[in-house]
């Protein structure tokens, strides 16, 4: 599951799962929660110790710090990059519960305002988050 193979490629921006230099992202898979590296509204990334022997689907919930909601649906590992300091696992959501999807969008629009740095509009926050990736 290298890059070449099951590519990773993000239609939306990513975000880096950060603020303050804190992680304010996190994901529950399997019973255990775990610091998001980055997201966006198609998927996230993880660290991993070691590539997935397959790809998998999985249940996950997404939480945000200071905040008691939480976002529910299915994902699935789409991609492993290896680094020196650890490797990160690419991940696509492939549903939501409930208006999960719109939950996100709203958290990620958020998280643009309170992380930009120079003043920004609700509007134009929420066209970065929906737009086409920068990068």
């Amino acid at each position: 599951m290298d890059a070449g193979q099951h590519a990773e490629r993000r239609k939306r921006q990513r975000f880096v799962a950060r603020r303050g230099g804190s992680t304010c992202f996190w994901v529950s898979i399997d019973g255990l929660r775990l610091p998001l590296n980055d997201l966006s509204l198609e998927g996230f990334g993880v660290p991993a110790n070691a590539r997935p022997a397959a790809p998998r689907s999985f249940p996950f919930v997404l939480h945000l710090d200071g905040i008691p909601d939480q976002i529910r649906g299915e994902a699935t590992t789409v991609n492993f990059l290896a680094a020196p300091e650890g490797g990160q696992l690419g991940c696509r959501f492939t549903s939501f519960e409930d208006d999960g999807a719109l939950r996100l969008h709203d958290w990620l629009t958020v998280h643009v305002i309170a992380t930009a740095s120079v003043r920004i509009s609700e509007q134009e926050a929420a066209a970065i988050v929906a737009g086409p990736s920068l990068v």
